[in-house]
C-alpha cells in the first residue's frame, strides 16, 4: 500500500513512538488522524507537523463509544481509513505481592491490560469496519505495538508483559479473521527505545540499558520504529507477523 494521500489513524500520537510515526508518515504525504487521551499533546502534535492533512482527536482508546464516534468523525473528515497504527499504551512496575507479602490490588493489572490490549483491539475492530468498505486490491493495514516484554517479561512486569503478549497472540488471529476483507495485520515488538519517558532517566541508567543491547549498543530511535511502520505499510506480502525491533536484546529477569 502506498503512503501518500492515504489516511492513517495513529493512537498515542501525542508523544514517543506515535509522534515519531506521525512525523514520518506526514513527510511521506499521508493524511493523518492523531488520537491521544492528552488534549495538550494532541494539539502540540498537530502544530509540530505543520500539515493541513492532520487532525487531532482526544479519545480514550478503552471507551467503546468514544472510539466509534471518533472514527465516524474521521470518516467524515477524510472520507475513509486506510491504516491504523496502535501506539497508545502504558507501562507499569508492580510485583504480585507487596513487601509485606500481601497481594496487590487487581485494579492495577486490569488497568494495564485494558489500555494496552483491549484498547488496541477496540480501535482495530472499528478501523476494520471502515477499511473493509474501501473495495480496493488492499483495503487496509493494521499495525499494533507489542514489546519484547511480551516474550521476556521482567520482575514487576506481570501486567505489562501479559498485555503485550496478548497483542502478539492477537496478531495472527486478527490477520486471519480480516483476510477476507483484504486487511493485513502486523505487530512491532520494540526493545529499549529512546522515548521521552526513558530519556528522562539519569544518564547512567540509560548507559546501563544500552549495554544490555547486543548490537548496536544503544537505545532504539523512535524514527527507526516509524521506518519499520512505513515498510510494513509498503510491503503487501507482510502479514500476520510480529517483528522484534530490539538490536538482538533478550531481557533478563530484572
Amino acid at each position: 500500500m502506498q503512503i501518500s494521500k492515504q489516511t492513517f489513524v495513529i493512537t498515542g500520537a501525542g508523544s514517543g513512538l506515535g509522534l515519531a510515526t506521525a512525523k514520518y508518515l506526514s513527510a511521506q504525504g499521508a493524511h493523518l488522524a492523531l488520537l491521544d487521551i492528552n488534549a495538550e499533546q494532541c494539539r502540540c502534535a498537530v502544530n509540530e507537523l505543520q500539515s493541513d492533512s492532520a487532525i487531532s482527536y482526544v479519545v480514550d482508546v478503552t471507551n467503546e463509544v468514544q472510539v466509534e464516534d471518533t472514527f465516524a468523525q474521521i470518516k467524515q473528515s477524510f472520507g475513509t481509513v486506510h491504516g491504523l497504527v496502535n501506539c497508545a499504551g502504558v507501562a507499569s512496575a508492580q510485583r504480585v505481592l507487596s513487601k509485606s507479602g500481601k497481594a496487590n490490588p487487581l485494579s492495577g493489572f486490569a488497568s494495564v491490560v485494558n489500555i494496552n490490549l483491549i484498547g488496541s483491539y477496540n480501535c482495530a475492530r472499528v478501523a476494520a469496519q471502515y477499511m473493509a468498505s474501501n473495495a480496493s486490491e488492499e483495503n487496509g493495514v493494521i499495525i499494533n505495538t507489542a514489546s519484547v516484554a511480551g516474550y521476556e517479561g521482567q520482575i514487576g512486569q506481570t501486567a505489562y508483559a501479559a498485555s503485550k503478549a496478548g497483542i502478539i497472540g492477537l496478531c495472527i488471529a486478527l490477520a486471519r479473521d480480516l483476510a477476507s476483507s483484504k486487511i493485513r495485520v502486523n505487530t512491532i515488538a520494540p526493545g529499549i527505545m529512546a522515548t521521552p519517558m526513558l530519556l528522562g532517566m539519569p544518564q547512567n541508567v540509560q548507559d546501563a540499558l544500552s549495554e544490555t543491547v547486543v548490537n548496536p549498543k544503544r537505545l532504539g530511535a523512535p524514527e527507526e520504529f516509524a521506518k519499520l511502520v512505513a515498510h510494513i505499510i509498503d510491503n503487501d506480502y507482510l502479514n500476520g507477523e510480529t517483528i522484534r525491533l530490539d538490536g538482538a536484546l533478550r531481557m533478563g529477569p530484572k
